[in-house]
């Protein structure tokens, strides 16, 4: 009788006649979000391409406002 194609199309038909006056808000709103998800993406890419930390082992940086020689709460310097 109807394939799952022509179901399809008619749901989608049906949806657009009854969203007619909201379907512009909700393309507007998509290409908003994927625009964030670009900028996104492109920043995360940026900043593993820019000058990785180096870590040394054995030592631990001291906390910004920590007195000169404080030590940590469990006991190291």
């Amino acid at each position: 009788m109807f394939g799952l194609s022509e179901v399809a199309v008619v749901l989608i038909v049906v949806i657009a006649v009854l969203a007619a006056k909201k379907l512009p808000d909700l393309a507007r709103s998509a290409g908003k979000s994927a625009r964030i998800l670009k900028a996104e993406a492109r920043a995360m890419k940026d900043d593993e391409t820019s000058a990785p930390t180096s870590v040394i082992q054995g030592e631990t940086a001291p906390r910004p406002g920590a007195a000169p020689g404080a030590t940590e709460p469990d006991g190291k310097p």
